[in-house]
Order: C-alpha cells, then sequence, then structure tokens
C-alpha cells in the first residue's frame, strides 16, 4: 500500500481510499463521505512552488538583517568555548535534511571533544523515547556548552546552514542519519520538508514532548504551512528559548 501511495503521490495523481476506521492514523489524511461511505484523501505538503519560494526569501532576508547583531555574538561565544574546554568552538555533524539529503550542520561545540565516542556508555540513560537521546544530566556537556543549550545559542552557526538553502528558520529539526534509519514509515513524512532552527515541536515543549508528538507536530506544519505560521513561530520561539522551556 505504501509503494503505491507514493507512486500516486509522484505521478500527480489524486487518489481516495475506503479505509477501516479502527486503524486509521489522521496525521495525513482528509475523511470524507460519499453516499455514507467513509473515504479519505491523502494530504500534500504546502511547501512547494510559490510557497516554497517565499519561504526561501523570508529566511535569507531575516538572516541578512540580523547579520551585524549576531555575527559579533557568535565571536564571543567561540572564544568563551576556546578558553572552557579543550576543542574547536565549532561541532560539525552530518544531518539528514530535505528528501534525505545529508549536509554539514553546525553549531557551537556543547560537549567534550570525545563525546561521540562516549555515547554507547550512557545508552542506557537516555530520557527520550523513539530514536533520539536525551539526558537532563548530560555528563560530557561542558560549563559553557550548559549555557548555549539552554539558551539555544549553541544553534546560532546554522544560520550559514539557512543562507546555504540546506535549512530554514522554521521547520523540522534536522535529525542524525543513525535516527532516519529507525524511523517507521510514516515518520519520514518529516522528511519532505527542509529541516529548521525552530518548529512547532520548540515552541510547544520540546524535550517535553514524545517522539512520536514531535513528528505529528512536523507533518502538520509541513501540511498547513503559511508566512503567518512561520512569522508567529519566530516570535513564539523567543519567550520558548528565554524561559528554557523542555530545554536541556
Amino acid at each position: 500500500m505504501s509503494d503505491l501511495v507514493e507512486t500516486c503521490r509522484s505521478l500527480g495523481i489524486s487518489f481516495r481510499i475506503a479505509p477501516d476506521l479502527n486503524t486509521l492514523s489522521l496525521d495525513r489524511v482528509d475523511v470524507m463521505q460519499i453516499s455514507g461511505v467513509p473515504l479519505l484523501e491523502f494530504k500534500e505538503v504546502s511547501i512547494q512552488g510559490w510557497n516554497l519560494a517565499i519561504k526561501r526569501a523570508l529566511d535569507v532576508g531575516l538572516v541578512l538583517a540580523a547579520t551585524p547583531i549576531l555575527l559579533p555574538l557568535a565571536l564571543l561565544i567561540a572564544l568563551l568555548i576556546r578558553l572552557d574546554s579543550r576543542g574547536p568552538a565549532l561541532f560539525r555533524q552530518q544531518r539528514v535534511g530535505r528528501h534525505g539529503k545529508l549536509f554539514t550542520c553546525y553549531k557551537f561545540r556543547t560537549m567534550v571533544v570525545d563525546a561521540e565516542a562516549r555515547l554507547l556508555e550512557l545508552a542506557a540513560l537516555n530520557e527520550a523515547d523513539g530514536p533520539i537521546f536525551k539526558m537532563r544530566k548530560d555528563p560530557r556537556i561542558t560549563r559553557v556548552g550548559r549555557f548555549l543549550r539552554r539558551s539555544s545559542l549553541d544553534e546560532l552557526p546554522q544560520l550559514w546552514n539557512v543562507l546555504r538553502g540546506e535549512m530554514s528558520l522554521v521547520g523540522p529539526r534536522p535529525a542524525l542519519l543513525a535516527e532516519v534509519e529507525q524511523y517507521a514509515f510514516w515518520h519520514r513524512r518529516r522528511l519532505e520538508v527542509t529541516p529548521g532552527l525552530t518548529g512547532l515541536w520548540q515552541v510547544l515543549g520540546r524535550s517535553n514532548t514524545t517522539f512520536d508528538e514531535m513528528v505529528r507536530l512536523d507533518i502538520y506544519y509541513a501540511e498547513h504551512w503559511s508566512l503567518r505560521m512561520d512569522l508567529r513561530i519566530l516570535l513564539q520561539t523567543i519567550p520558548a528559548v528565554l524561559l528554557s522551556r523542555g530545554a536541556y
């Protein structure tokens, strides 16, 4: 069934299916009735065509406007990281972008240099569900790194990814390849849009939400995008960051 769905969508064929409502997930469909028979119609991602062009223009315009203010801040953060612990100020990592394309994601380093090698030691202490790792008192995080994470300033270098078109200001968070390999089929729907610095997940709970809830929020965003929604999420991100809601 999944192959049929994707084939029809790639060919631009509109279709409806008579479902078993007892096993139905409503994340991707609109339910309707014809002569009393329940039918469902698969939703399309709204961020394409002119919508994608408008979203891209917003990203580039806001990043360029903020650069004179954020660049001195970024240089100060880089200096503090180097003074606090051994290693580079920037952390580079392969992430999965739109349509599964890999790209190099930039962040300020918030952990010790051998953090990835020590991940297996901490796997049993994972506090998140699904294919992601979260730990409130992760011993790999440095002193400056803990502040950067709670304030989300560690993600400031990702503005370079936004300018390169690999990320957007608003969208699903970019996943690791190892995480994507554990996705259920419906989870992959979140890969149909460009990943972002912030999104519905961040403003509605961040680490306090389950993985499936996060994916449903990402899918809802992809299917209901509007310029107003992006601006609203960006504004709501400010208090979410200042109050450190769900951040660790």
